[in-house]
């Protein structure tokens, strides 16, 4: 214990075992020990007294759209990050589309590292992407560290990251299988929604109509038909349809290697409430009926859903235009994940616990990071601070991402952030940043 630095001690220190009085000893970024909250501190180590706030592992966000390069004005690593510390996120995983160049190749991926090698406030990861024609680059990719790949089955909102067909969707998985790797995927069927209405105009029912739940289940059923016929292991981003729930259960039980995530605003927005004309509130797949949350909701309790992840997915202001079908999808909620899902779970009788487990430890279990997600000897030293029944009313423009639009406007939600540490060093303090200090991750080999 001499090598000690730091300890934060606190009435309620979230590790897992169970939530208690702890003090957390850290030296050179790790975890060293969890001693007992009256334990004789060693000379020489700074101590936090945090009272009666709660420490809880540092999230991790494995669904994050930063855009940088090329489409930086729309977000960019400073700025995400930035926002990401702010509200209690000490790593993420950044999609390979919505930049330019995407990370399809290990030149894109090189351009990517390039630019948010000093830029980062928190530790960063990459996916690859899985486009028509670059099979032959995804075992370069996985080899080079990316944490798996992202596909779209239909048009993905930019020409640069192309969907992949049937025959180009089997190549790609027998290649990632072949190696062990993971596909997560977009999963809504281009044929029902091309049968579907088109939305145009201000009418969010309009939107809805367009984007069927159905869309998702056929196509998460195809996926689940072919990682069972591959033996791969596949993930499916951003459930929004709590009708494919019943396969995905089933579809585990027999064997098939298939997770699944959902995101802050599915599990706290409705349809219902959703204003005409207001496209902030836009995304694809879309916010749905309240009985289709709760279905959600229940798909969380049961442990059908493995976690919840941002999406964050941003753009400038003027691209929220307020006709639905011209309109950006995606919804800005980096910096405000962790006090919108909170503020949902405790009113449904769900424990803070429960919500670092679907945010923080599946997150990191899911992309294989070891060193992240729970308080506990060994771990990274990060930490996220919070006042868990302090109260505060969103102001887009106080947010630290790059634009001020975000659903959350207005919105008075549980759970202030105090603190943000990365590796036993705060890097937030009441929304204040510091200097980048983050990390460029790459993927561990497994066991």
């Amino acid at each position: 214990m001499s090598d000690v630095e730091l300890v934060l001690r606190s009435t309620r220190v979230m590790t897992p075992e169970g939530t208690r009085a702890a003090a957390v000893a850290v030296a050179d970024g790790k975890i060293t020990a969890v001693l007992p909250y009256d334990a004789e501190i060693p000379a020489g180590a700074r101590t936090e007294d945090l009272g009666d706030d709660v420490l809880l592992p540092g999230l991790v966000d494995t669904h994050v759209h930063v855009n940088d390069p090329g489409r930086t004005e729309w977000e960019g690593f400073a700025s995400a990050t930035r926002a990401a510390a702010a509200g209690g996120v000490t790593t993420l995983i950044d999609m390979p589309l919505n930049s330019i160049p995407p990370t399809t190749t290990l030149d894109g991926l090189e351009v990517k590292r390039a630019v948010a090698r000093a830029q980062a406030h928190i530790d960063v990861g990459f996916w690859g992407g899985a486009v028509p024609g670059n099979v032959p680059d995804l075992r370069p990719l996985h080899d080079a560290g990316v944490f798996g790949f992202k596909c779209f089955l239909l048009h993905s909102g930019v020409d640069e990251f192309p969907p992949l067909g049937p025959p180009e969707l089997e190549a790609a998985l027998a290649e990632i299988a072949g190696f062990g790797g993971l596909l997560i995927v977009h999963a809504e069927d281009p044929q029902l929604i091309g049968g579907a209405p088109e939305p145009q105009g201000p009418r969010y029912a309009d939107f809805l109509a367009s984007r069927p739940r159905a869309a998702e289940d056929r196509a998460i059923a195809g996926l689940i038909d072919l990682a069972r016929k591959l033996d791969a292991r596949v993930h499916v981003l951003h459930l929004s349809s709590g009708d494919a729930l019943p396969l995905i259960a089933d579809a585990r039980r027999e064997g098939v290697r298939v997770t699944v995530e959902t995101c802050p605003h599915f599990l706290t927005l409705t349809a219902e409430e959703v204003p005409d004309g207001a496209t902030e509130f836009k995304c694809c797949p879309p916010i749905r009926e309240a009985a289709n949350q709760d279905a959600l909701w229940a798909g969380l309790a049961d442990g059908t859903i493995d976690c919840v992840v941002s999406d964050h997915s941003p753009c400038t202001a003027d691209l929220k235009v307020g006709d639905f079908g011209q309109a950006w999808g995606g919804i800005a909620s980096l910096q405000l994940g962790l006090p919108a899902v909170w503020t949902e779970a405790r009113r449904r009788g769900r424990s803070l616990e429960d919500v670092v487990r679907w945010m923080a430890t599946a997150p990191a279990d899911l992309v294989g990071l070891g060193a992240k997600g729970a308080i506990e000897a060994g771990r990274d030293a990060d930490f996220a601070v919070l006042a868990p029944d302090e109260t505060f009313t969103v102001d887009a423009e106080t947010l630290l991402h790059r634009n001020p639009v975000t659903a959350y406007a207005g919105k008075t939600l549980y759970g202030v952030v105090r603190s943000t540490w990365l590796r036993g060093r705060k890097i937030a303090d009441h929304g204040v940043t510091t200097e980048p200090t983050g990390r460029l991750l790459e993927r561990q080999p497994q066991a």
